[in-house]
């Protein structure tokens, strides 16, 4: 049986992964970025500043490590990103459905 990493992506099939991953990166650092807008004005004191900077710095940390476009891990990081809210499984039509059931399978481990 052929391993998630062991997939091959046709050229549509990789377009369609490039315009699904992007679409989830989009909206997590436009949440985030409207996350701070908000939260920039309860700022009162230096600690407060600190403290957003450190929640920053893990933000980026976990942005950057799951958004590694590498086809031999995407279906693992759809999955993540559809448990997280990030994708639906609508985002990923037009893949071979056996990567969309494995996608799917994964959500619910």
């Amino acid at each position: 049986m052929m391993q998630a990493g062991e997939l091959m992506w046709s050229e549509t099939e990789q377009q369609i992964a490039k315009v699904a991953f992007e679409k989830a990166y989009e909206r997590e650092t436009q949440t985030l970025v409207q996350m701070i807008r908000d939260s920039a004005d309860q700022i009162a004191e230096l600690k407060d500043l600190w403290k957003l900077h450190d929640f920053l710095s893990a933000r980026r940390h976990d942005i950057d490590g799951k958004y590694d476009y590498d086809y031999s891990e995407l279906i693992f990081t759809f999955a993540q990103l559809v448990k997280q809210g990030w994708l639906n499984l609508e985002d990923l039509e037009g893949l071979d459905k056996t990567k969309i059931t494995k996608v799917a399978a994964l959500t619910r481990m």
